[in-house]
């Protein structure tokens, strides 16, 4: 099976190709081609994702990705191709919100053969709306000019997918050496826990039948990507501050062993750890967010120096309570398998404290977290996620493919 996977929930634009067999106790995954372009220089003086240029971005972006993407996957066939008034007359209406790209589209199409491909997935939510339906749209139209099956895909069990699958290290030379270049996903003990962490998620979900997840906890307030992102902000630190906040802190982390303090200690700064010791699974960043913000107004000016030290102390607050209640949900479920998804999982911090913990608490636990390409979002998360909604035979009439900004992975 090969799939056509589009991603457009936030500021990346992106299209993979992925050829895909097996079943869903042991499937092996190739990526053809890949082709994304983040908008964050586009949105930088911001500071942060600004959802109508967002949607533009997206609208100006998917031709030449998809061009790329055919074109790495060897897949592009120059050809004239005549479309049917009626499709036209379809495409147009599907297109007519998204200024620009309906022109584009039919330059494209009309001179290249519909590619060797069996299907088309796409995020559906959660995500930005507005930034959701560029890519909704576009899937739509390329279905019905290319009359091929769609599949609506959660952005968040592709996090999940990312996280579960693994470099498919018998696959022949000729696929290449980048770290996702062939992919897969075998024996995944159940149930599987995921912590699911981003700008906009915090989550724990349990699978304990393959693509059925069950809520565990949540945040109340913040997601924690969104809490890193205001406190680089309080610290004046450039946009993207998630990468920034972690940079300062690994520098003083460096700091602080060289100079043989104990590992905890952040000089004067100490903040709290919200929620810790609460007997649920839910998560609470908003007032860690906020005790940065007083200790940082009621204190003296702080220097660059003093902001390794406060990005420190957040980033170990962070890393504490994220441990702590995964630990928690890791007992409650009795979970075999935990996987860590989304842009947070990135964090060098967070994964050593998950990987020096589980092997002590948990050892009985395998841990999956995705290569660090596969952290942010992107189309071959998606594509992962769609070949398995595929093989169920979850396609969808293109009428009923909706955006939803706030669409649950859980039931």
């Amino acid at each position: 099976m090969k799939i056509l996977a589009i991603e457009t929930s936030c500021d990346e634009t992106a299209i993979a190709i992925l050829e895909a067999q097996g079943d869903e106790k042991s499937a092996q995954f190739t990526v053809l081609g890949n082709a994304l372009l983040s908008q964050i220089e586009v949105h930088k003086e911001y500071g942060g994702v600004f959802p109508a240029l967002a949607k533009r971005e997206h609208a100006k972006n998917l031709v030449p990705i998809l061009e790329a993407a055919l074109e790495e996957a060897e897949l592009l066939r120059e050809d004239a191709q005549a479309i049917p008034e009626e499709v036209r007359a379809k495409i147009s209406e599907t297109l007519a919100r998204e200024p620009g790209l309906t022109e584009a589209f039919f330059e494209f199409i009309s001179k290249c053969e519909p590619p060797d491909i069996d299907v088309i997935a796409v995020t559906a939510g959660p995500g930005l709306e507005p930034a959701l339906w560029v890519g909704i749209n576009f899937a739509k139209a390329l279905a019905l000019v290319w009359e091929k099956p769609l599949v609506a895909v959660n952005h968040m069990e592709g996090h999940v997918m990312a996280a579960l699958a693994s470099r498919h290290h018998t696959a022949p030379p000729s696929v290449g050496s980048s770290a996702e270049a062939a992919l897969e996903i075998k024996d995944v003990a159940m149930p599987v826990l995921a912590l699911l962490i981003s700008g906009g998620h915090t989550e724990l979900v349990v699978m304990k039948k393959w693509l059925e997840y069950e809520l565990v906890g949540q945040t109340r307030d913040d997601a924690v990507g969104e809490a890193f992102d205001k406190v680089a902000r309080m610290l004046a630190l450039p946009y993207p501050g998630g990468p920034e906040i972690s940079r300062l802190a690994e520098i003083a982390r460096s700091e602080i062993a060289r100079s043989n303090l104990a590992q905890g200690s952040t000089l004067r700064y100490k903040l709290p750890r919200p929620m810790i010791d609460s007997a649920t699974c839910d998560f609470s960043f908003a007032g860690l967010k906020t005790a940065v913000l007083y200790l940082l107004k009621n204190g003296p000016a702080i220097s660059e120096k003093d902001k390794k030290h406060v990005a420190h102390e957040f980033e170990n607050a962070v890393a504490d309570v994220l441990w702590k209640k995964t630990s928690r949900a890791l007992e409650e479920t009795r979970a075999k398998t935990l996987v860590i998804g989304g842009g947070v999982s990135a964090n060098k911090h967070i994964r050593r404290v998950f990987a020096k913990k589980m092997k002590e608490m948990h050892a009985d636990v395998t841990l999956r977290i995705p290569s660090a390409s596969l952290t942010t979002d992107n189309a071959i998360m998606i594509a992962l996620a769609g070949f398995y909604r595929a093989l169920r035979g979850g396609f969808a009439e293109a009428e009923t493919v909706r955006a939803d900004g706030n669409r649950s992975i859980a039931l």
